[in-house]
């Protein structure tokens, strides 16, 4: 999916709902990289590479939200690609709130001070979540996509 960043809903707006609940949402900062990755590995297991990834990125490629310092969702953007979003995951828990809006935000938003004017959405998942959220629209024929022929994990045994 294709994303506008020069036509993004506010931020401010999605954070303070989420500071509402008591959720902060922020970058993550490098030093925290073994929590969260661990914390990537026990509910996102597929992801945990491009989370490592985003960390390699100067500030930091992901935002997270906490709740009274517990790992509550993350986002990350240029993890498989520069200009990608993704991959991003909130625990099923915590779903309806606010926190999958607000993490998408956060990192389009940097995306955007970083100076891009597109952002795309790679491998979606919840589509009419993108499109309501941030008017993301599909890039037509574009599934598998680079994600064609990746190399995945052997499955144990």
């Amino acid at each position: 999916m294709l994303v506008k960043l020069y036509d993004l809903p506010g931020l401010e707006g999605a954070i303070e709902h989420a500071s509402a609940q008591g959720i902060v949402i922020r970058r993550a900062l490098s030093l925290e990289k073994p929590r969260l990755v661990e914390w990537i590995q026990l509910h996102f297991t597929p992801w945990v590479a491009e989370v490592e990834a985003a960390f390699c990125r100067q500030p930091v490629a992901c935002f997270m939200a906490l709740r009274d310092r517990e790992i509550l969702g993350f986002a990350c953007y240029d993890a498989t690609c520069r200009n990608f979003f993704g991959p991003e995951g909130v625990l099923p828990a915590e779903r309806g709130r606010g926190l999958g809006r607000g993490l998408l935000l956060a990192a389009l938003h940097a995306q955007r001070a970083q100076g891009y004017a597109y952002s795309i959405i790679g491998g979606v998942g919840p589509a009419q979540f993108y499109a309501r959220t941030v008017k993301a629209v599909l890039i037509e024929a574009s599934t598998p996509g680079l994600y064609a022929g990746i190399l995945r994990a052997k499955p144990p045994g």
